[in-house]
């Protein structure tokens, strides 16, 4: 008994496992699992729907009425130029006889008519005036979205170069003189009960052959706008 309790070998047991784990790959503690619910929104009442749409729908008439009933000026056009006849002295002084006649077309761009009581074309020399004539019968109503088209004749006459002498020589001997004109158109427009004046200017530069009594180009631009809208035009005398 002694030799065996000297050699043999003492056991103990193991602790004891309450939650055994099977499966030694699996997490041992508790997964927490997150649910996402969907944010609410709270619809708004009927009422201030509404509200809503009629503000918008209100902008909205009134942006178009702006639009369709703010007056613009009208717009000119001078769709034809015709030389009758230029005549120059140069013995003692140079003296300039001159004679246009111009066809203008005037558009209306309102949805209200137009009324126009004048219209007046001017001509000058490098920035000198050398003539100014009103049209006799530029008077007239024009349509909402329309045009109409008035003829004016412009004649200088015995007009004596003084200060641009040296150059009026100059273009003769190049054999082409230019000149400038402004159209003016005067007006007013008819929105309900009120009147609003409205006016518009067209200037050109028109460049003259005096030796074969044409107008070899013209250029033209609104007065208060850089957009040439009729350039390299070529009219002779006599063109209708």
């Amino acid at each position: 008994m002694t030799g065996k309790e000297e050699f043999g070998s003492s056991y103990s047991p193991l602790p004891y496992n309450p939650n055994p784990n099977p499966n030694p790959n699996l997490n041992p503690y508790p997964q927490n699992v997150v649910f996402l619910l969907p944010s609410y929104r709270p619809r708004l009442p009927r009422r201030r729907r509404r509200c809503i749409l009629y503000s918008a729908a209100l902008l909205l008439f009134l942006l178009l009425a702006a639009f369709l009933l703010y007056p613009s000026d009208p717009e000119i056009r001078l769709v034809r130029i015709r030389l009758n006849r230029i005549g120059i002295r140069t013995d003692p002084r140079p003296i300039l006889d001159l004679s246009f006649s111009v066809t203008v077309k005037v558009r209306n761009r309102d949805f209200f008519s137009l009324s126009y009581d004048a219209l007046a074309v001017s001509v000058g020399y490098r920035g000198r005036m050398l003539a100014f004539v009103s049209a006799a019968d530029a008077s007239g109503l024009i349509r909402a979205r329309s045009s109409s088209y008035v003829d004016a004749t412009l004649n200088v006459d015995g007009f004596e170069v003084i200060y641009d002498a040296f150059y009026l020589l100059e273009d003769i001997a190049r054999g082409v003189i230019p000149f400038d004109t402004d159209t003016h158109v005067v007006g007013n427009l008819g929105l309900f009960f009120f009147n609003v004046p409205l006016k518009a200017t067209v200037s050109c530069e028109v460049y003259v052959n005096i030796n074969q009594q044409t107008i070899v180009r013209q250029d033209c631009y609104p007065k208060s706008l850089g957009d040439p809208i009729d350039q390299s035009s070529y009219i002779q005398a006599g063109d209708t």
